[in-house]
């Protein structure tokens, strides 16, 4: 699969904003440390591809992760019980990972950081909140947000699996 390179260009004051069935999440991208993550990312949530997707991982103390279109015509109780396809979803391309040359790239409780598989260049459209530091990750997946403020963090604290994304505004996005 070729590598996608987003025509976005990231100005760096984006900020996410997940509009969840659990409440709201503001995040802000950073730009400067993964710019082809941030520009990936809002060109998904623009085109709407967030829209009606569940989260369809979560592990306490570690992760909650999304992005995997797959979940969308699930209810949120298909997702909890499990399916095969859960987590292989994406948007039909790849990106460049840029964890080695992003000088923020640290696993923080509540950062967002994308998903990929055992292959380097393999994240498209699947991301996940840390539940917790996750330094480990540092040095294999790219970071590219954090929360805003405590209430975005409460909220990241509160969703589990089946949870929807109605949908993902970003604010400042020229």
């Amino acid at each position: 699969m070729a590598l996608y390179t987003p025509e976005y260009q990231p100005n760096g004051s984006e900020v996410a904003v997940f509009h969840t069935t659990k409440g709201d999440i503001s995040v802000r991208l950073n730009s400067s440390g993964a710019p082809v993550h941030v520009a990936n990312f809002v060109e998904l949530a623009q085109s709407g591809f967030y829209n009606g997707i569940k989260f369809h991982r979560h592990e306490p103390g570690f992760v909650i992760q999304g992005g995997c279109p797959n979940t969308r015509d699930l209810t949120a109780d298909e997702v909890r019980r499990g399916n095969p396809t859960l987590g292989t979803g994406g948007p039909g391309y790849t990106i460049k990972g840029e964890w080695t040359v992003n000088p923020d790239n640290v696993h923080k409780d509540g950062t967002l950081a994308m998903a990929r598989s055992s292959m380097p260049d393999s994240a498209g459209s699947q991301f996940y909140f840390c539940l917790g530091a996750q330094p480990f990750l540092d040095s294999n997946y790219t970071v590219f947000g954090d929360p805003v403020d405590a209430d975005s963090l409460a909220v990241v604290h509160t969703l589990e699996k089946g949870d929807e994304i109605l949908s993902v505004s970003v604010l400042n996005a020229g």
